[in-house]
């Protein structure tokens, strides 16, 4: 889930806002799956994968389409028709277990080889709650699996004057934030990447995200 418009934080809660998101427009997202998942994953022999803020669906279908088995999650029932209407329409309803969460507050059941959050933003979220989601996506992986969280760097570049109170988490403040056991966990991939991406009225640009791919060990310590 990515949003960058502006709300009032003191009348609408997270359920509300994303719906009213999802509301606007019969369809926000491309259709396509995140180019970052697309890069890191597509060699990864399938398993089991988590997807947190599946959106329309997109990647969880592109999973499923690989052979993972998918357990995909969002705040927004509307969101969720889509997504399982596009499933349906692969002919994939029964690789993807769709599932609504508001994941501060209830978080999917499970061990999974694979999780992913991709572009986890919100701005609802206060008081650490993209943190503590990402915990509970760490705690999720299975021991060999791993856990890959791609995120906004910094505002796209026909944005000249961007909003002052927004922040994107580098990577080194979202390991941080994971407080992840060196001993049990190996980051492979830590960087950023630069993509096109198209202003509102088409004038282009680009935009740099931060990815961060970590491998739980094989054996957890006892």
């Amino acid at each position: 889930m990515s949003a960058t418009h502006h709300h009032d934080r003191t009348t609408t809660t997270t359920v509300e806002y994303w719906e009213s998101f999802y509301r606007e427009r019969d369809q926000v997202w491309s259709g396509k799956p995140n180019f970052l998942l697309v890069r890191e994953i597509e060699a990864v022999t399938p398993g089991t994968a988590l997807d947190l803020g599946c959106a329309e669906g997109a990647d969880a279908i592109w999973l499923a389409e690989r052979g993972w088995r998918v357990t995909a999650v969002d705040v927004s029932e509307t969101a969720l028709a889509r997504a399982r209407a596009n499933a349906a329409r692969r002919e994939l309803p029964s690789e993807i277990d769709w599932q609504r969460h508001d994941l501060d507050h209830t978080f999917p059941s499970g061990r999974f080889d694979l999780v992913t959050a991709q572009y986890l933003h919100s701005p609802l979220a206060v008081d650490g709650e993209r943190t503590r989601i990402l915990r509970r996506a760490a705690e999720a992986v299975a021991p060999g699996g791993l856990l890959l969280i791609v995120g906004h760097a910094e505002w796209p570049s026909w944005v000249l004057e961007p909003p002052a109170d927004v922040h994107f988490p580098t990577t080194a403040e979202v390991r941080a934030g994971l407080a992840l056991d060196p001993a049990e966990w190996r980051v492979e991939v830590e960087g950023l990447a630069e993509r096109e991406q198209a202003g509102p009225e088409g004038q282009p640009g680009t935009r740099k995200d931060n990815i961060l791919l970590i491998r739980r060990a094989e054996r957890e310590r006892k």
